[in-house]
């Protein structure tokens, strides 16, 4: 039964399209003001000599405040923690990647716009004015102070999470060149239950290039709070062992003979990352480390437990990374405009060949990597680079070279030092004659050494700017690097940290994440290897006292 009679019903339905037709026609007229109060804003970002049109990053403000309006030239992929769909065009903190070009039509007023593209370039602040009725044209090339892969070293982002199909790889390379990023390693997430963020391929095939710049798969996988988070470069395939998890080696073997590389996040710091490192790295299954990151706290470089395997003797590879989208400068992922970023923490693989994820791979086998967070190293020992092994003869002369580059003002240098077994024994700074806030260096000859050593360079900058490199493992007549003051002291480390871990396997959990004490026999097997390691280390740095 009708709830109306039909005369009723007309005269409703005659109201209601009358209303309608009232509240569209206020909707054009409302459109119509706006538009004759709006100016359109017309921008080209250009670089290089001739000047060509380049990817890069926009972020449009108004009195401090984000405008939130998107230009159609807006490059999008979806993105977000736990490979949800948290963002698309913008980014965490609104700004937006465009190919060099973009529009916006915008009510008239002063609007601030911040243009930027990675450490290598100046960031460009401008005020611009949107006249009512008017198109405003702009036109702003950017400056590089540096340019790196001239001097053959490839900016890397390590840490990279956003799920890819064939058909983001040209979106995501725009994201990667607006921010100068020359590879982005793209990580497969796991955890025990579950992966995230998908890669289409791994190995050549999930290789994607274009001119200097190449995407490639990865993974960060096993993760878990009581042994850390695990990563896996290079690789020709994903590695995940469901049914033993918790037993990292087992992956970090398999990923070794499909030519991959293993190691390390965060630092090892967060969720128990020391002991994971202490079991693995100690039997010589770690390649690398991501030392520069900002998942911990606001000061990106952080070395504590890579000078713990360094002095032990054990060589690893310096890498780092943004952890994007979860990791930025404010570390408050509630916020936002919460500042994760690709690229914001990055290494740098020298190679002298073309740059191809072969010879990319082959540079971060070899060690040859500087991380940082703006400030740029160059450290060389005779002619050995980063991650080189020199032997020399007891007496024989090393010429010591350490430069860091900066600019007065994006990249204010303050401090360069040269590290040998974790202690600074040669440093300069800013304020001294010769040296500048853009460029500070040391020279050194050492003629005395009678056993071996590691060396690296490191340098600090403006605020939570800061570099450092991967060792040069020098040695004295075929002897070892480790450092045998701190020996015995990181060796009782060590072992506190596996008894760390026996005590976390005698907790039976009811909290799901926390799986160890299932894996216990395992576990106890390859903390007595361990421990038959440290003992003969012991040994070996007693006879050699």
């Amino acid at each position: 039964m009708n709830r109306f009679p039909v005369s009723s019903r007309n005269r409703w339905w005659s109201c209601s399209l009358v209303a309608g037709l009232l509240a569209g026609w206020l909707s054009l007229v409302s459109v119509v003001a706006q538009t004759a109060q709006s100016g359109e804003l017309r921008v080209e970002v250009v670089t290089g000599t001739p000047a060509k049109p380049t990817p890069v990053r926009v972020r449009l403000t108004q009195l401090g405040r984000v405008v939130r309006q998107l230009p159609p030239e807006a490059i999008g992929v979806m993105y977000g923690l736990w490979d949800h769909a948290d963002g698309f065009a913008f980014q965490p903190d609104s700004s937006f990647y465009v190919n060099g070009r973009f529009r916006l039509k915008l009510p008239a007023g002063t609007y601030q716009l911040t243009l930027s593209k990675g450490p290598e370039f100046l960031d460009q602040y401008h005020q611009v004015v949107v006249t009512a009725g008017k198109t405003q044209q702009k036109t702003f090339r950017l400056t590089r102070w540096i340019d790196m892969a001239a001097r053959g070293w490839y900016s890397t982002d390590g840490h990279i999470h956003i799920r890819r199909s064939p058909r983001e790889n040209p979106l995501l390379m725009s994201w990667l060149q607006a921010e100068d990023v020359r590879v982005g390693v793209l990580l497969r997430m796991g955890d025990f239950w579950e992966t995230y963020y998908p890669q289409y391929a791994f190995g050549e095939p999930g290789v994607y290039q274009q001119n200097n710049y190449l995407l490639v798969s990865g993974q960060e996988d096993p993760r878990t709070p009581e042994l850390g988070h695990a990563l896996g470069y290079g690789a020709s395939d994903k590695v995940r062992f469901s049914k033993e998890y918790y037993y990292y080696d087992t992956v970090f073997d398999r990923l070794h003979q499909l030519g991959g590389l293993t190691g390390y996040a965060h630092h090892a710091e967060t969720f128990h990352g020391y002991r994971g490192l202490t079991l693995d790295g100690l039997r010589g299954k770690v390649d690398v480390l991501e030392i520069l990151q900002y998942c911990v706290d606001a000061n990106p470089l952080r070395t504590a437990h890579y000078y713990h395997l360094l002095d032990l003797g054990f060589p690893v590879t310096a890498t780092a990374g943004s952890d994007f989208p979860w990791c930025g400068q404010d570390h408050d992922h509630g916020s936002p405009e919460h500042s994760a970023r690709i690229g914001n923490a990055r290494f740098y693989v020298f190679t002298e060949q073309p740059l191809t994820s072969q010879s990319w791979k082959e540079g971060l086998k070899a060690g040859h990597t500087v991380v940082t967070s703006g400030p740029m190293l160059d450290f060389r020992i005779n002619n050995a680079r980063p991650g080189d092994r020199l032997n020399v003869k007891k007496g024989e002369k090393l010429t010591i070279s350490v430069q860091a580059f900066g600019h007065q003002k994006q990249v204010p240098l303050e401090r360069i030092e040269l590290v040998g077994h974790g202690k600074v024994l040669a440093s300069a700074t800013n304020n001294q004659p010769g040296q500048s806030a853009s460029r500070l260096s040391l020279q050194l000859e050492v003629d005395t050494l009678t056993r071996g050593i590691w060396l690296a360079a490191r340098c600090f900058a403006g605020p939570q700017q800061a570099a450092h490199t991967t060792p040069i493992y020098v040695t004295v007549e075929g002897g070892g690097f480790h450092n045998p003051e701190t020996a015995d002291r990181y060796l009782k480390l060590s072992e506190s940290y596996l008894r760390e871990i026996e005590q976390e396997l005698e907790k039976e959990r009811d909290q799901p994440e926390f799986q160890l004490w299932h894996y216990k026999k395992g576990l106890k097997t390859r903390i007595a290897e361990t421990r038959e390691v440290i003992g003969e280390l012991k040994k070996r740095f007693r006879q050699e006292r």
